[in-house]
């Protein structure tokens, strides 16, 4: 598209925000046809379809297959928030293995009802076209690319990803991106780069429990920062903490925690930065629900953001499009000799074929679309799943509001046992994770966390239910 299309579809978005934010057009008003614009503005069809689908885009409107653009209509809770977690007093040791593995090996049991899996569902997923381009990629350069790829990565997925985050304002050059196996291996390499057996790390809390999975393995202490289920974690805990303790790094989710969804903004992010600075504490960042956002605009990362050069940046490509790919990046700034090596002494490379495949399906402009989709799929998931959170447990009951990602965090009183309800769950068919995983210190017993990441369908639905009949009666007793 010309300078002067790109313009106009920006000022005709522009012109429709402002109509929404004055309330000319409410929620739910079906606006005119595609047609209609093009001929009212005098602009081409495709000038006011790029529009409506950058719109459609940020969250501010919503597609109806045969019917148009409608304005979307806010989610609005009737349950309350889930509480700020405590501030710990000190570090823990991490003891997670033996739980990570059961839940793993139940997450993965396609008889249950799918709601413990932090992956999504492959049907949602739908990477015929990027498994179209493995085979064609195999079929006719198979020889030349069945061998061992550069340390650092394809030169060719690395330049996709760089242009990716020009996006976001983040300047990147391809010589800036390693490519790893998955976030894990991103955040495993940034780990052992910056800290040593027996240091502590500060950590969101509660926090993905893979994250704890790998600090015990890798020997360090967690000390957990009061985190609110809305706003990220409480600064002014982390500025005292690092008056008081020494501490090797901070790692922390960019956007959409998982599991409570909550997400910084922008002036809290640079706040933390200016703490971290000032403490010389480098941050890892956890990046992979980013563009699995439902408003306007995707999130910024910390890295993107002034006074983000002491952070290193994780994601990957497993939550938005092809988990079984294992393919992540890092970005370590002044660390990326430290993290060349590791890379070389962990792994060696990364499968060269995949990362091949993934670079031609990006340059294709699919993947946008695809995020599309996705991002109005998981949105419609988590509020199916509030709904008939509202309607079947207990009233007591709180829940997390996402504004992206897959998960539902639920808080029940503090008397609650998630690990009976787990056990009886799994009897009944059921899934899910019980909320003291996601803590170093096994807190969040009486939580529990619900993964939206398969279609929405009776099955699911019964089984949402059926938990919260089951919460009713063990709170009863």
């Amino acid at each position: 598209m010309d300078t002067q299309a790109s313009f106009r579809y920006e000022q005709l978005a522009e012109l429709i925000i402002g109509m929404i934010d004055n309330g000319t057009l409410a929620p739910g008003t079906r606006l005119p046809s595609v047609r209609a614009v093009s001929e009212q503005h005098n602009i081409s069809i495709s000038t006011a379809l790029q529009a409506y689908r950058l719109l459609e885009d940020r969250g501010v409107l919503v597609a109806r297959p045969q019917s148009g653009f409608y304005v979307s209509t806010p989610q609005r809770g009737t349950l309350a928030l889930p509480s700020t977690s405590r501030a710990r007093s000190k570090a823990s040791t991490v003891s997670i293995s033996g739980a990570v593995a059961m839940l793993l090996d139940h997450a993965s049991n396609t008889a249950l009802v799918p709601l413990g899996c932090a992956v999504p569902d492959a049907a949602l997923l739908q990477s015929n076209r990027l498994d179209a381009a493995l085979a064609r990629a195999a079929r006719q350069h198979g020889a030349q690319y069945n061998v061992y790829s550069a340390a650092q990565g394809e030169a060719d997925l690395r330049r996709e990803i760089a242009k990716r985050a020009m996006r976001i304002g983040h300047a990147l050059s391809p010589d800036d991106i390693l490519i790893t196996s998955g976030c894990t291996e991103a955040i495993t390499l940034a780990l052992t780069s910056v800290a040593t057996r027996g240091d502590t790390i500060a950590i969101e809390s509660p926090t993905y429990v893979g994250l704890l999975h790998t600090l015990e393995v890798l020997g360090l202490k967690a000390v957990e920062l009061p985190t609110d289920p809305s706003r990220g974690i409480d600064i002014g805990a982390l500025a005292h903490l690092l008056e008081t303790e020494r501490v090797a790094a901070c790692v922390l989710s960019s956007s959409f925690n998982n599991p409570l969804g909550s997400t910084m903004a922008d002036a809290d992010k640079h706040e933390l930065l200016a703490v971290l600075a000032q403490h010389g504490v480098p941050l890892i960042e956890d990046d992979v629900y980013g563009d699995i956002y439902f408003g306007r605009e995707r999130p910024k990362p910390f890295i993107a953001l002034d006074g983000g050069a002491n952070t290193i940046y994780c994601s990957s490509f497993s939550k938005s499009l092809a988990p079984g790919y294992r393919i992540g990046w890092i970005v370590a700034g002044a660390w990326m000799q430290q993290v060349k090596d590791r890379k070389l002494a962990f792994s060696l490379c990364s499968p060269t074929l995949p990362q091949v495949a993934l670079a031609a399906f990006l340059a294709s402009g699919n993947y946008d679309a695809h995020l599309r989709s996705l991002r109005r799929q998981f949105q419609q998931n988590l509020a199916q799943m509030t709904r008939t959170i509202e309607a079947s447990f207990p009233a007591e009951t709180k829940v997390s509001r996402p504004a992206g990602g897959i998960f539902l965090w639920i808080e029940l009183p503090r008397r609650f046992d998630s690990r009976e309800l787990f056990d009886k769950a799994l009897d009944l068919g059921i899934c899910f994770a019980p909320g003291d995983v996601f803590s170093a210190s096994r807190r969040f017993r009486n939580c529990l966390r619900l993964s939206a990441g398969h279609s929405w369908n009776d099955s699911i639905e019964a089984g949402v239910r059926r938990l919260g009949q089951l919460a009713k009666t063990m709170l009863a007793r």
